[in-house]
């Protein structure tokens, strides 16, 4: 049997389940990252579509193009504005979801790697991260971003 685990928004109107393992776990430090957390980094754990169940409420989409001109949906509750999925274009067929939503014990999963180091606070240090990236493998900025999303 798959593993299961839920989880949903700040105010409880969103919830959701994933079955089985994630596809891949990050830590994002990129300026998207930071500002849809309003943190200094995003916990990034994704999922195949189809292990991923809305159980009740509504999402509303944020869609962006990212400096590397790919289209990103951020998906988050209108009622308390937690982001609890995001779909970026560059991971077809899979879907982010914010790790800090899952229900406790909501650090679960593994995470070994973080990418986007160029733009990590000094103040973050990750002692069980063994694959870092200044950037990630996808990244080929074409477009010029306004100085408040310029990372590193």
């Amino acid at each position: 049997m798959d593993e299961l685990h839920e989880g949903g928004c700040a105010c409880g109107a969103v919830r959701y389940r994933t079955r089985g393992m994630p596809e891949k776990a990050a830590i994002c430090h990129c300026r998207y990252c930071q500002l849809r957390t309003g943190s200094a980094f995003g916990v990034s754990v994704y999922f195949r579509d189809d292990a991923v169940d809305l159980l009740s409420g509504r999402l509303t989409d944020y869609v962006f193009r990212t400096e590397s001109d790919r289209g990103f949906c951020q998906r988050f509750c209108p009622a308390c504005g937690t982001t609890v999925f995001w779909t970026p274009e560059v991971f077809p067929g899979l879907t982010g979801v914010a790790g800090g939503t899952f229900d406790p014990p909501s650090f679960w999963y593994d995470i070994r790697r973080e990418v986007f180091a160029r733009s990590r606070a000094a103040f973050v240090a990750l002692p069980g991260v063994t694959d870092s990236a200044e950037t990630s493998s996808s990244h080929r900025p074409v477009i010029v971003e306004r100085p408040s999303l310029a990372g590193g």
